[in-house]
């Protein structure tokens, strides 16, 4: 039997779920079932299966299992559009994310240092 450690390469479905921040807003619960479904749709998502039926997932597969959810989520394609875009190897695709993501932490840092202002005021004028 293979055992998995806390820092291991794998993932479990909940783990990647958080890390794709996929969540359940009228349940407040994680959807990992939007990871099966896509598992099934995108033939590029392959987890690895331990302890009988229970899914890993390594870095490749989390890695396109972001991409999947930029498309469909953030860019509003269709699973189609989706699946053509993944299937051609778009190397475009991954400068879209990778500017994505760094606008979005851009724009965190941004928020961050306006928080900070805004407490550095608050004490001072408390």
């Amino acid at each position: 039997m293979v055992k998995i450690k806390k820092n291991s390469k794998y993932k479990s479905i909940g783990e990647v779920a958080k890390i794709l921040n996929l969540v359940n807003n009228k349940k407040s619960s994680l959807s990992t079932h939007t990871i099966r479904f896509w598992e099934k749709e995108f033939k590029q998502v392959k987890p690895k299966f331990f302890f009988g039926k229970r899914r890993y997932y390594d870095d490749a597969s989390i890695d396109i299992l972001k991409k999947i959810k930029y498309l469909l989520k953030v860019k509003g394609m269709t699973l189609k559009g989706a699946k053509k875009v993944l299937n051609e190897g778009d190397s475009d695709i991954d400068e879209l994310y990778n500017t994505s993501i760094r606008q979005r932490n851009y724009i965190k840092s941004k928020i961050n240092n306006i928080k900070n202002i805004l407490k550095i005021l608050e004490d001072k004028n408390g």
